[in-house]
């Protein structure tokens, strides 16, 4: 688990992709002796296990179901070499939660549409996949390459957060340009919330179903 507050940067050394999976490897100095083989961290948003560590290098095996999900593999504006990437370590006890729920489950990829300034801050704005839209709340928390974020706007696609100059110069946001792809991950309550709700909805469905059967049937 982690909750979206960016601790370091990378940058990916290598990507190799291959169509049942693929394997990446970033430079990742200033996280230095903290990293071991077998742990957990979230690269852009997208939790992964280190499988190597060599020279501030660290890498990570790819599978299918991650290169179909997120932006290592997106058709347009994917991650390259050179990319920058958001890099934290998975929630500690103890640690500050300073920022909300995050899996490191990424759902979807999104595209930049602008970063626009406003005085010392910025609007990030996102379109989201229709698919996607209905983890859209104003004012509830979305992942965004891994960064705790909030739904500031919202018009129906285009999702808006504002960045403040921390978030900017710490985060890969000040590298992004329009069309580049990015991860998003919904908040999980809403997603709980979701499933029960289509789960209630389909009982009934099977219930009234079932009902309208037996008095065709003449019961």
């Amino acid at each position: 688990m982690f909750i979206g507050i960016i601790e370091h940067l990378g940058t990916i050394g290598s990507l190799e992709l291959r169509p049942d999976g693929g394997r990446v490897t970033i430079h990742a100095p200033s996280l230095g002796p903290s990293l071991a083989v077998a742990n957990s961290i979230a690269v852009n948003g997208c939790c992964l296990t280190i499988t190597g560590i060599h020279n501030g290098r660290f890498s990570a095996d790819l599978s299918r179901e991650t290169l179909s999900k997120t932006s290592f593999c997106a058709s347009e504006g994917g991650l390259r070499v050179s990319s920058r990437v958001n890099l934290e370590r998975p929630l500690t006890a103890g640690k500050e939660f300073g920022g909300h729920f995050v899996l490191g489950h990424v759902d979807t990829v999104g595209q930049v549409t602008h970063l626009t300034p406003e005085g010392e801050n910025w609007w990030y704005g996102i379109e989201v996949p229709e698919s996607f839209a209905r983890s859209i709340v104003p004012q509830g928390s979305i992942a965004i390459d891994g960064i705790s974020l909030t739904v500031a706007r919202w018009n129906g696609h285009v999702a808006e957060a504002a960045i403040i100059p921390f978030t900017y110069e710490h985060t890969n946001v000040r590298s992004k340009k329009i069309g580049d792809a990015v991860n998003l991950e919904g908040d999980v309550l809403g997603k709980y919330v979701e499933q029960y709700l289509q789960a209630r909805s389909t009982a009934k469905s099977a219930a009234s179903f079932s009902l309208e059967q037996l008095v065709a049937q003449g019961f």
